[in-house]
């Protein structure tokens, strides 16, 4: 009897030990894995292209296109559109005002992305808008540095010019419409490169060089391709710059083939250009 009882005692702390190792679970803490973070493209780094319902994002985006085209009206005119000062200098701005506005910094950016539906109709008017002042303050400021010269008098004896403020060569009949097709390519050639960067998935500085370096290339087509009629022309690109650059000399009597070369002709090539980009774009 008492064998059977410690055999029977036996089998039954067997089986507790079995059912205590049965029970037994194993658990595995699920540890969530840190997200690399990616660069921000650019429709993240620029406010939203829809009516922003923030003044103070609204106001933000105003003032850096007029600070940016009053500083590359500035330059522009300073340097006598020197392709690579200009170049370098929209380079800087894109990065100092990009997450501000998207550095349209030129009518022809804003109306192309305007018109492609990428920007909405009050913010389109109010970066023009920004730009048209930016780039008048910029003349008026040089203006004034210009008229502060005191030694115009002595100049003109000593048979030195006195400064003066860069202006475009006045057009005429033989050479508007060679002016006009070459600021419709140039402007075509910047704005398909300026969309091709604001759908880029890289860093701010990429997109910068994108968008300068497309300006370098639009300037060199138009530019030199004047220069085999008039060593005297300058590819502008940009309507606002135009304006301060003196496209239109008269108010009073306005040139329509200058405002036609140097404004629409801009214009249109914008548009054109977002629209090939949309075109080839694969999605």
């Amino acid at each position: 009897m008492a064998t059977k009882k410690a055999g029977s005692a036996a089998k039954k702390t067997t089986r507790s030990k079995s059912q205590t190792k049965k029970s037994t679970v194993t658990t595995v803490k699920a540890v969530k894995a840190e997200k690399v973070q990616k660069a921000p493209s650019l429709a993240q780094m620029v406010p939203d292209l829809k009516l922003d319902d923030k003044k103070t994002a609204a106001a933000a985006a105003f003032i850096g296109e007029f600070v940016g085209v009053f500083l590359l009206t500035c330059v522009f005119l300073i340097s006598r559109g020197y392709e690579l000062y200009v170049t370098f200098t929209l380079v800087g701005l894109f990065l100092m005002v990009g997450t501000l506005s998207g550095a349209h910094l030129n009518p022809l950016v804003t109306v192309g992305a305007w018109v492609t539906r990428k920007l909405s109709n009050v913010r389109a008017a109010a970066y023009v808008v920004a730009q048209l002042l930016g780039a008048g303050a910029a003349y008026v400021v040089l203006s004034t540095f210009i008229d502060g010269h005191v030694d115009a008098g002595g100049a003109s004896v000593l048979g030195q010019s006195a400064p003066e403020l860069f202006k475009l060569v006045a057009l005429n009949k033989d050479t508007q419409w060679y002016v006009f097709f070459a600021e419709l390519l140039g402007a075509t050639i910047f704005a398909f490169a300026f969309a091709g960067a604001w759908r880029e998935k890289t860093d701010r500085v990429a997109k910068a060089f994108t968008v300068g370096f497309g300006l370098l290339v639009a300037l060199i087509v138009a530019s030199y391709s004047l220069k085999f009629v008039s060593q005297d022309f300058v590819a502008v690109l940009n309507p606002a710059v135009a304006l301060a650059a003196s496209a239109v000399v008269d108010w009073a009597k306005i040139d329509w083939f200058s405002v036609a070369a140097y404004l629409v002709a801009p214009l249109i090539g914008g548009v054109v250009g977002f629209a090939l980009r949309d075109a080839v774009e694969v999605k």
